[in-house]
């Protein structure tokens, strides 16, 4: 006689995984207490600095004004917006809009303007996370895959987003006339695209690094000496014309090749904000064009500027890092060799000893060098390691 058999459905789910649905029921279905305040006032506590900090950070960036008081070709605001995004979640986006209202109602020509000028200003950096989570962004922020979208998705394509926004809310409420819509977009555009190129990298790597100890006093001497010239080169050629801006590259160089991310944006943040300063007050030449041909030049000087320094950074740091790497795979494998040489040890032994190193050195040949993608994989490394 046949039983009809039946099997649960959760008998189908891995043990692992069965835990984990249940932890997350558990949590889900928890009736609302202590742990539920908790939250809440973690979330509010979160979204009240991230307010503040977009508002002081919005002060900020007035003092470069170029259009109506509240359009700036640098705007940090926006770099903090994103970084709070992608380190805190997208639950912080009440705090954007909140600093947004508090800046521009008192500024905005119309409360409905001033409103949806807000609303901009939290789509641009909402869309930037969701760009940068879609192409896999980390916020180690120590691959060149990273500073590529960060500079692309992050700055350069969600900002269009606010800069359409508030330009036409501005037009609409008759703050600024229909003819210098252009204008007005332009310096938008680039204020917040500078905002994430300058600020953003500043802040993630700010938060994954570390204060350097026991760095020979030379060291410090040479940073001091990158940030004095940078600073001093950037003033004399914004001062000048533009066909001096170059002579700043080989300091952008000179940082990312010797203190990598933590060098380049520091001095990419000195570069934008003195050349920006000098484009906000006319000085040297980009008192003798327009505004959208001021905005053309900087824009383009800054944003090359960053990328040059960002994507020279990676580039290094990932060189170091598989450096780093293969050295402690060969260091493993004396290591090894030696004990060989001294006990002869099983034929098991031997191999699980040897995956650790080759695995290393494996992942370390598998790093594209200076950007190309290293597709070949040296026979025998990966079924030894695998």
């Amino acid at each position: 006689m046949r039983r009809n058999l039946r099997v649960a459905p959760t008998m189908l789910i891995p043990q692992p995984r069965r835990e984990q649905l249940c932890a997350l029921g558990s949590h889900l279905i928890a009736p609302t207490g202590s742990r539920g305040r908790g939250y809440l006032t973690t979330m509010a506590l979160r979204v009240v600095l991230v307010a503040a900090a977009y508002y002081l950070a919005a002060v900020i960036g007035l003092q470069l004004e170029l259009v109506r008081g509240q359009v700036t070709p640098l705007w940090p605001p926006t770099g903090i917006a994103l970084v709070s995004l992608l380190v805190l979640g997208p639950g912080v986006w009440p705090g954007i809009t909140l600093g947004a209202l508090l800046l521009n109602l008192p500024l905005g020509p119309t409360v409905p303007a001033a409103v949806l000028i807000a609303v901009g200003n939290t789509l641009a950096p909402l869309a930037g996370y969701l760009l940068l989570r879609r192409a896999g962004f980390r916020t180690q922020f120590d691959r060149l895959r990273d500073a590529l979208a960060l500079v692309f998705l992050g700055a350069l394509a969600s900002t269009l987003v606010s800069a359409n926004v508030g330009a036409s809310a501005l037009v609409l409420a008759g703050g600024v006339p229909q003819s210098r819509f252009l204008a007005t977009w332009s310096v938008w555009w680039t204020g917040d695209a500078m905002g994430v190129l300058v600020v953003a990298p500043l802040l993630l790597v700010a938060r994954h690094g570390r204060w350097p100890r026991a760095v020979p006093r030379y060291r410090w001497v040479e940073a001091a000496a990158l940030l004095v010239s940078t600073t001093v080169v950037t003033a004399v050629v914004a001062d000048g014309t533009f066909q001096l801006l170059f002579l700043v590259f080989p300091l952008l160089i000179w940082a990312a090749a010797r203190f990598q991310e933590r060098g380049a944006t520091v001095c990419v943040l000195i570069v934008s904000v003195v050349t920006t300063h000098a484009a906000a007050i006319g000085a040297g030449e980009f008192g003798q064009h327009n505004l959208i041909a001021d905005m053309v030049v900087l824009q383009a000087f800054n944003g090359s500027a960053a990328l040059t320094a960002l994507l020279l950074a990676a580039l290094i740091h990932q060189r170091n890092q598989a450096h780093r790497d293969l050295r402690h795979a060969c260091a493993q494998l004396a290591e090894l060799a030696a004990r060989l040489d001294q006990h002869s040890l099983p034929g098991d032994q031997v191999l699980d000893a040897l995956r650790l190193p080759l695995s290393i050195v494996r992942q370390a040949l598998a790093r594209p060098a200076l950007g190309d993608r290293a597709e070949h994989d040296p026979e025998g490394i990966r079924t030894s390691a695998s």
